[in-house]
């Protein structure tokens, strides 16, 4: 008996038993008026489809997306992997697993990223700009360390927005001791660690923290309008001058850049072009990362469209 299998391993005459997400499935029935289940496990390894004959529950359609224990044997169906179900349940709360088998995760330590992450913050010299940063970080740190930083293109992983914000902030650091007579360091990383904290509230969640869909403040207000307002009421609360919560909320509204690209404003200030720039960086250089993970030396990519072309790996 194999456990806990990566699904790209599984062979035909292998016994499994191990925790898988149930992707979709439903009850059928034969010619012969017995029912079965069929559907798709899936890990972050790959999918394979399931048979399940003369099958009583517990699980359906509506378990879809949730984990399950499987016990089953492989076999070949039309060339590729199977697996008959003995047994399917969905998983308790005795049971454990680890979620990182499953979906895929920031390949960072999370904890460590957290530290650098307060250090930087720590860092700023402005009260105002250091009690607003820690005060946010402080509220919405446990889902800022697990979230996804998006729902696809680049960062759509657990940890996706711990790794993306942590990077920025390096960035930036070093960026500001580069112009320090042009940019304000404070309020650059102040602005940077919360370009995205309303990440948090913008998106619906899976049961293992994936981004499924936008949450409807997420669709009608969007990460920059809820990030602003979350400092305007930060600021509010510890006293903050005007023009301190203005710049900073204009960073995170301007930090997409241009309009087009869902900017409310356009940068008007150092700090907030650079700001978008940094931005800009990460995100393009971690869709290269994922993009030439599967590419081999040699070859180019299909057209990546958040990129609008292919793209070379080279030896």
């Amino acid at each position: 008996m194999e456990y806990n299998l990566p699904i790209s391993e599984m062979k035909a005459g292998m016994s499994v038993e191990g925790f898988y997400i149930f992707k979709e499935g439903s009850v059928k029935m034969t010619q012969a008026g017995k029912p079965f289940l069929t559907g798709t496990l899936e890990d972050k390894s790959g999918t394979i489809e399931l048979k399940s004959w003369e099958y009583a529950g517990p699980v359906g359609a509506d378990d879809a997306g949730h984990v399950v224990k499987v016990r089953g044997e492989i076999s070949d169906y039309k060339g590729a992997p199977q697996i008959t179900v003995a047994r399917i349940r969905r998983t308790s709360a005795a049971d454990v697993y680890n979620v990182a088998d499953l979906v895929p995760t920031a390949p960072i330590d999370r904890e460590d990223a957290m530290r650098e992450v307060r250090r930087l913050v720590d860092s700023i010299r402005d009260e105002d700009y250091r009690g607003i940063a820690s005060a946010l970080l402080a509220e919405r740190g446990d889902a800022f360390a697990v979230i996804p930083a998006a729902k696809s293109v680049h960062h759509s992983f657990l940890g996706g927005l711990l790794m993306h914000t942590a990077t920025m902030l390096r960035i930036a650091d070093f960026l500001a001791g580069l112009y320090p007579e042009t940019v304000s360091r404070d309020l650059l990383l102040a602005g940077t660690l919360l370009h995205d904290i309303a990440k948090t509230e913008e998106f619906a969640f899976s049961e293992l923290g994936l981004v499924t869909e936008y949450s409807a403040r997420g669709k009608l207000l969007g990460h920059l309008v809820m990030g602003a307002d979350a400092v305007r009421r930060t600021a509010e609360g510890l006293g903050v001058p005007e023009e301190k919560t203005m710049l900073l909320c204009h960073m995170i509204l301007s930090h997409h850049g241009e309009p087009e690209f869902g900017a409310a404003v356009k940068p008007r200030c150092a700090e907030a072009d650079l700001l978008s720039l940094i931005d800009l960086i990460d995100s393009r250089m971690e869709i290269y990362r994922e993009s030439l993970e599967g590419l081999a030396p040699g070859t180019f990519s299909q057209k990546i469209y958040a990129l609008d072309r292919d793209i070379y790996r080279h030896e």
